[in-house]
């Protein structure tokens, strides 16, 4: 994907903790930004159109899969760009898509996403993302893809 096709971004600098004896960012840190950049993501949207708080009462998002892939190390003191979008929609689960550039040299150093599931707090089984948040993503991104499946999840193991 391209930057251009994103429009939502934060801005996130290398601290010294985050890089390893080798000076540069440990692999791990990515989803610390990629995180810090999903809940940018869902304030924005939040924000923007005033849908209620999916987390308040029944419901919560598990990550059910992460993955990064590494293209050029970053170092301490850089300034890097996140870049976020959600692509995919489904009955019960929504799909993040990062870049990571160096702000300096404009490369992309990092890229990688995610899949969010809507759990039940009582069931601890996956349900339906309430229509408000499809509209907004849809508003805020003017397009993106809704596939309706009948897909199940469970943090139970049985």
């Amino acid at each position: 994907m391209e930057k251009s096709e994103f429009k939502h971004k934060i801005k996130e600098t290398v601290r010294f903790h985050e890089v390893d004896l080798m000076g540069i960012v440990n692999n791990a840190i990515y989803f610390t930004y990629f995180e810090d950049a999903r809940i940018s993501y869902t304030e924005t949207l939040k924000h923007l159109y005033k849908f209620k708080e999916i987390l308040e009462g029944e419901s919560f998002f598990i990550m059910a899969r992460n993955e990064c892939n590494y293209l050029q190390p970053a170092h301490f003191g850089d300034e890097l760009t996140i870049y976020t979008k959600v692509t995919l929609i489904t009955n019960k689960s929504f799909h993040f898509v990062h870049i990571v550039e160096n702000s300096k040299t404009g490369e992309i150093i990092a890229e990688g996403g995610g899949v969010f599931v809507h759990i039940n707090i009582r069931t601890k089984k996956s349900q339906p993302l309430p229509e408000e948040f499809y509209l907004a993503v849809k508003g805020y991104e003017g397009k993106v893809v809704l596939k309706k499946e009948d897909e199940s999840f469970s943090i139970n193991p049985e």
